[in-house]
């Protein structure tokens, strides 16, 4: 009997940075996204900890965030068995690349980068040369694992783009070397917008603790952040142009329960905006609350979390080394 070959699955490569804790936003738009992809095609996920020093960080403070983001990532049900789940500064091969691409990155490129921009402008006291080549390291994450698809939000096409510039300049400049990956913009995705002001995308930086959920907020905290949630004086339970509150809180409750817009409409026909607010609350409650056991349990053995990180360091090197390999051989380095 002849054994049938499946086909190749396509790769897909995401990074996330550990630097808080993921927010509902993360999750609806995102994060429950790439557990749905690990079906589809060949994961990889990176824990991004080298993008995170761009901006000064606590040692300690990044350490511990560091175990979390990892053991969050397992939690939400990215299987280190069935994926390539790794913590990016443990595989030498993304700084090594990172350099080598550098010499193929333009100056004006990284200078036209709108993240630079905003970031430089927000930390006007350490404006590196880290926050400014940070998308060649972001290109060299990628092209490691020579990757078709990088999901992407609409803030991150920029970078998806100077990638493909970079592989392209290589591939002319050495001969095909790289895949060129594409943008693959999750159709699904849920757009979470701050709880107080629904005209800005929630995040975990908002100074405002109301603003946002986060994963790691128990039920009591939910809810109460749902309940302040800004709505507008209509009081009646339907989407509708102009009205950002209750459509994002509709948004919300869609993403979480799988009910249409018509449904929710009608399951809330005559009852006001506090009863909807609380089963929204509670909807997302029950949603994150394995979530949380999970997480719970991951964290109670450091000794197991930090196993699973070097067997996702181990197979991600070998990856990216065969890739590294063929860059330096192109590029004229001896090789012993």
């Amino acid at each position: 009997m002849t054994d049938i070959a499946l086909p190749k699955k396509d790769r897909v490569l995401s990074c996330i940075q550990p630097t808080g804790t993921p927010t509902l936003g993360n999750y609806l738009g995102a994060l429950r996204n790439w557990v749905a992809m690990q079906d589809e095609f060949d994961c990889a996920f990176a824990l991004a900890d080298l993008h995170a020093v761009t901006v000064r960080q606590e040692p300690a403070k990044l350490r511990a965030q560091i175990y979390e983001m990892f053991a969050l990532l397992m939690a939400v049900g990215l299987s280190p068995e069935r994926n390539l789940l790794f913590v990016q500064s443990q595989v030498p091969a993304h700084t090594q690349l990172s350099w080598l691409l550098s010499c193929c990155t333009q100056f004006g490129e990284l200078s036209r980068m709108t993240q630079y921009k905003e970031k430089a402008a927000k930390h006007a006291d350490n404006i590196n040369l880290g926050l400014f080549s940070y998308p060649t390291l972001m290109a060299a994450d990628i092209l490691l694992y020579q990757p078709k698809y990088v999901p992407v939000g609409e803030d991150q096409k920029q970078h998806c783009e100077l990638t493909r510039n970079i592989a392209q300049r290589f591939n002319s400049l050495y001969g095909e070397t790289f895949v060129l990956p594409e943008p693959y913009v999750m159709k699904t995705a849920a757009r979470v917008r701050s709880l107080q002001d629904p005209t800005k995308k929630m995040s975990k930086s908002d100074e405002n603790q109301n603003a946002f959920i986060s994963l790691k907020d128990d039920k009591d905290t939910i809810l109460r952040k749902f309940r302040r949630a800004v709505t507008d004086s209509q009081a009646h339970v339907a989407y509708r142009e102009g009205a950002d509150g209750i459509n994002n809180l509709m948004e919300i409750y869609k993403a979480v329960t799988g009910k249409e817009y018509d449904a929710i409409e009608r399951e809330f026909d005559g009852r006001g905006y506090g009863d909807f607010k609380t089963a929204v609350g509670e909807a997302v409650a029950a949603e994150l609350g394995p979530i949380q056991q999970r997480f719970a349990e991951y964290m109670k053995d450091k000794a197991q979390l930090e196993q699973l990180m070097k067997q996702g360091a181990e197979r991600a090197a070998a990856v990216s080394r065969r890739t590294l390999g063929k860059v330096m051989k192109k590029m004229g380095f001896v090789q012993v």
